[in-house]
C-alpha cells in the first residue's frame, strides 16, 4: 500500500465539486505560483508553521522533545502554551487515510457530495492519489489539479475520478512560466486530452490583477475551451489578498506580481460570446 503526504482535510467544503464534500489537500506541487494560498502545500516533506503574534519568548518550543513527529523539524510542535506552533505535513497510508474519510461517506452521499482531492498538485504523488481515489469508491470522486503531469498519468487521474477541475493559470506560455515557473505545454496538452475524453469537467482560472485577468488571456482561454462548450464549466477565482499573511508562518518569501491592493478584472464576457457556462466564485 502507498504512502503519500498531506497537510490539510478540511469537511463540509461546497466549492471543491458538487454538494457538501470532503477535500483532502496533497503536500508538494512542481509550480510556484506568486499567488499561492497554499505555501504551506509546495514543499513535499513536513515543515514548520510557527506563528509569531502572542509568542511568549519561552523557548520551550526549541528546548527539544522526544516525540517521533518533531525529530526532524527541530522544534517541539505539542509544548506552545499558545498552540503558535505546528507541523504542516502528515505522512499516512492511502488504506488509513481513507479508513478515516469514509466515516463521513453517508453524510456526504446525502448531500449529493462526495470527496475531492487537491492540493498543493495531487498529481505529483500520483500512485498515492490514485490509491486513494480506488478505496474510496463508490463514491463521487472530484480531482482538482494544475494539469503539470505527464498526459499518460493525466489519462489515468480522468478516467479515475467522476470529474475533474483544471486550473488554467495563463494561456501564453511565456507569461505562464513567469507567474508558475514553468511553461503551460503540459497544461495545454492535458487539456486537450480532457476535450477529447467527452467528459464534462471544471475549468477555473484564477485572476491576478494585471497577469491572468486581462482582455486578451481571458479571450485566449475561451477560445480553447470552446470546442467542449456543452461539457465545460468556467469558475472565475479573484485571488486572495490575504494569502501573503501565510508565507511567513513556513519561512517563505511573498513576492506577488501584481500591485498591491488592485482588484481583478471579473469580466465573463469573452465566455459567454462562445456559448461557455461561466461563473465568479
Amino acid at each position: 500500500m502507498s504512502t503519500g503526504f498531506i497537510f490539510d482535510v478540511r469537511e463540509m467544503t461546497v466549492h471543491d465539486g458538487p454538494g457538501i464534500r470532503t477535500t483532502v489537500f496533497l503536500k508538494g506541487c512542481p509550480l510556484r505560483c506568486a499567488w499561492c494560498h497554499n505555501p504551506e502545500g509546495i514543499a513535499f516533506a513536513p515543515e514548520l508553521m510557527v506563528r509569531t503574534q502572542g509568542c511568549l519568548g519561552c523557548g520551550a518550543c526549541r528546548r527539544g522533545c522526544s516525540h517521533p513527529e518533531c525529530a526532524a523539524l527541530g522544534r517541539c510542535t505539542r509544548i506552545c502554551p499558545g498552540g503558535l506552533v505546528r507541523r504542516a505535513g502528515e505522512e499516512i497510508e492511502a488504506g488509513r487515510l481513507a479508513e478515516r474519510l469514509l466515516g463521513v461517506a453517508d453524510l456526504l452521499d446525502a448531500g449529493g457530495g462526495g470527496y475531492t482531492l487537491s492540493g498543493g498538485e495531487p498529481l505529483a504523488q500520483p500512485e498515492f492519489a490514485l490509491e486513494l481515489m480506488a478505496l474510496l469508491r463508490p463514491h463521487h470522486l472530484v480531482i482538482e489539479t494544475s494539469g503539470h503531469c505527464k498526459s499518460d498519468l493525466f489519462e489515468r487521474a480522468v478516467q479515475a475520478a467522476d470529474l475533474v477541475m483544471l486550473d488554467l493559470k495563463h494561456m501564453d506560455p511565456a507569461e505562464h512560466a513567469r507567474g508558475t515557473g514553468v511553461d503551460n505545454r503540459l497544461v495545454l496538452e492535458n487539456l486537450e486530452v480532457l476535450i477529447a475524453s467527452g467528459r464534462r469537467f471544471v475549468a477555473r482560472v484564477p485572476l491576478i490583477p494585471g497577469y491572468s485577468d486581462t482582455p486578451g488571456n481571458l479571450a485566449a482561454t475561451a477560445a480553447r475551451l470552446a470546442p467542449a462548450k456543452d461539457r465545460v464549466a468556467v469558475e472565475l477565482l479573484p485571488f486572495n489578498a490575504l494569502a501573503g499573511a501565510k508565507y511567513a508562518l513556513v519561512g517563505r518569501p511573498y513576492r506577488p506580481i501584481h500591485e498591491p491592493g488592485t482588484a481583478p478584472r471579473a469580466d465573463l464576457a469573452p465566455f459567454q460570446a462562445l456559448g461557455l457556462e461561466a461563473s465568479v466564485l
